[in-house]
C-alpha cells in the first residue's frame, strides 16, 4: 500500500515536469513570432465541428480572415482567426485553447492598436478600427481612377502637340496637293528639258533627275512610249557639251537590261551618234557618259555588236588609246571587249535549247576576236599591265588570258610583257606571303599571283 502511493507521488512529479516544460516551450514559441502583418494560427490537421477539415493556412484567402485584436488580458483565440504580429500566444493546459494578448511595452504601456496600424502601413490614412478587405478593394480602386485620370491628361497633352490625321486631309485637300506617280514625274521632266524657254541649267537638272527614274525597267519602257527616248538621242546633238553628256547618261540607264529600249535606241541612229562623240573631240566626261551609254547598248545584244563592228566602232575606241588625256577610259574599254567576248563563250558553253541556239545563230554573226586580233589589240592589252593600280591589273589580266589563244605567239615574242610578267610575279609574290601572314589564305593577291603564273606558264 505504501509502494503504491510512492508510484503515484511520483508520477505527479513527473507530470508537473512535463507541464511546465511544455509552458516554457510554448512561450519561447509565442516570442519567435514572424514579422506579417497578420499571422493565423491554425493546425491544418484538426477538424472543425461541422467534421470537414480545417482549411489550411496556405489555402485560405487573406481576404476571408477574421482579425481577432488582443487587449492586455489573456483572451481566447478561435479557430481561423489571425492576430496581429508580436502578440503573446499561450497554450492554456486546463482548457486546451489558445490564448492571446498584447505585450508589454518598454515603459509599461503598451501601444494602441491605431498606433500599430500606422507603423505598419506608414501615411496610410486609416481612418477606421479596422484594416478589411474592402478598405483595401477601395484603395486599389482609388488607384485605378488615378492611373485613369493620368493617362487621360496624357492623352490630353498629345491632342494638344499633333493634328489628328483626318484634320492633316483636310488640309491637303485644301491646298490641292496630291502624290504624283513616277509616269506624271517624267511627263513634267521631260516637257521641262524639251522647252525652249527652259534655261541650260534648268534642261541640265531635267535630265538628271530622268536618270534617276529610267533605271527601272517599267520606267524606261514608259519613257520609250512618251517620247523621252527620241528625245534624249536628239540631245546627243548639242553644241553644249554639259547637256550632251547628260542626254548620253540618261540614254545608258534606259538601255540597262532593257531589250525593248536596247532595238528602238538602235533603230534611232543612238549607235552611230555615240560613235561620233567618241571619234571627235569632246571633254573627258562626255566622252566616258558616251562610253558608258555604248556599253548598255552592246551588252546582251549581238545585232548592236555586229552594227558596231561594220560601223567601225573597234578602230573608234582603238584610238582612244593613241590620244592624250584618255587613259582613265582604257580599263574601261578592255573590261567592254572582255565581257562581249565572254558572252559569246559562256553561251556556246552552255546545254543548247532552242532559245539558245537561236541566239547562237545571232552571235556567229558577230566576229568581234578576229577583229580583235587583227587591229592588234594584243599588244594594246598588254601594256596595260605596267598600270599602278591592281584592280586595273586585275582586269587585264582577265583579257590576256582571254586572248592568250589567240595572241600566244605574238605575247611569247614580246620581251616587254615577259619583263612586265616577272615583275608582277615577284611584287605578288611578297605580297600574298604577307597575306598569309596575316592568316589569309585565300586572298586577294593570291589570286593576281595565280592569274600571273598561269600566263607565264602558258608562255612557256
Amino acid at each position: 500500500m505504501s509502494r503504491g502511493a510512492g508510484l503515484s507521488t511520483a508520477a505527479r512529479v513527473n507530470l508537473l515536469l512535463l507541464v511546465v516544460s511544455a509552458v516554457l516551450s510554448w512561450s519561447s514559441l509565442s516570442d519567435r513570432v514572424p514579422e506579417f502583418a497578420l499571422t493565423k494560427i491554425e493546425e491544418s490537421d484538426i477538424k472543425d465541428d461541422s467534421g470537414k477539415e480545417a482549411v489550411a493556412e496556405d489555402d485560405a484567402d487573406p481576404e476571408d480572415l477574421e482579425v481577432f485584436y488582443p487587449t492586455h488580458q489573456w483572451q481566447t483565440l478561435r479557430p481561423g482567426q489571425a492576430v496581429p504580429a508580436g502578440s503573446h500566444v499561450r497554450l492554456n493546459l486546463q482548457t486546451g485553447d489558445r490564448e492571446v494578448k498584447l505585450p508589454d511595452s518598454e515603459n509599461g504601456k503598451s501601444d494602441t492598436r491605431k498606433e500599430r496600424r500606422k507603423k505598419r502601413l506608414g501615411k496610410v490614412d486609416v481612418d477606421s478600427t479596422s484594416f478589411t478587405s474592402q478598405e483595401l478593394k477601395k484603395a486599389l480602386a482609388k488607384m485605378k481612377e488615378s492611373e485613369k485620370a493620368e493617362r487621360k491628361a496624357h492623352e490630353e497633352e498629345v491632342r494638344k502637340k499633333f493634328r489628328p490625321i483626318e484634320q492633316l486631309k483636310e488640309e491637303f485637300e485644301k491646298m490641292n496637293m496630291k502624290m504624283e506617280t513616277d509616269y506624271e514625274i517624267m511627263v513634267k521632266l521631260l516637257n521641262k528639258f524639251n522647252s525652249s524657254a527652259s534655261t541650260l541649267d534648268e534642261k541640265v537638272a531635267a535630265l538628271y533627275d530622268l536618270e534617276y527614274y529610267v533605271h527601272q525597267v517599267d520606267n524606261a519602257k514608259d519613257f520609250l512610249s512618251m517620247g523621252g527616248l527620241q528625245l534624249v538621242i536628239h540631245g546627243l546633238n548639242s553644241t553644249e557639251a554639259t547637256l550632251k553628256e547628260h542626254a548620253a547618261f540618261v540614254l545608258g540607264a534606259a538601255l540597262s537590261s532593257n531589250p525593248k529600249v536596247q532595238i528602238e535606241a538602235i533603230e534611232g541612229g543612238a549607235l552611230q551618234k555615240l560613235l561620233v562623240i567618241l571619234a571627235t573631240e569632246q571633254p573627258l566626261s562626255v566622252r566616258k557618259k558616251a562610253l558608258f551609254a555604248l556599253s548598255s547598248m552592246l551588252r546582251h545584244f549581238p545585232y548592236a555588236q555586229q552594227q558596231f563592228l561594220k560601223l567601225g566602232g573597234l578602230q573608234v575606241l582603238r584610238s582612244l588609246f593613241r590620244q592624250k588625256g584618255m587613259e582613265p577610259l582604257h580599263v574601261r574599254v578592255v573590261t567592254l571587249l572582255y565581257d562581249l567576248i565572254m558572252e559569246k563563250m559562256l553561251l556556246e558553253a552552255s546545254q543548247h535549247g532552242e532559245h539558245v541556239e537561236e541566239k547562237l545563230q545571232q552571235y556567229r554573226q558577230v566576229r568581234l576576236v578576229p577583229a580583235v586580233v587583227e587591229q592588234d589589240w594584243c599588244e594594246v592589252v598588254s601594256n596595260l599591265l605596267a598600270m599602278p593600280e591592281h584592280d586595273s591589273r586585275e582586269k587585264v589580266l582577265k583579257m590576256v588570258g582571254v586572248l592568250m589563244g589567240f595572241c600566244r605567239e605574238r605575247y611569247r615574242g614580246d620581251p616587254v610583257l615577259s619583263t612586265t610578267l616577272s615583275i608582277l610575279r615577284s611584287e605578288y609574290e611578297e605580297l600574298a606571303a604577307e597575306e598569309q601572314r596575316e592568316g589569309d589564305k585565300d586572298g586577294y593577291f593570291m589570286e593576281l599571283l595565280g592569274s600571273v603564273n598561269t600566263i607565264i606558264q602558258e608562255l612557256s
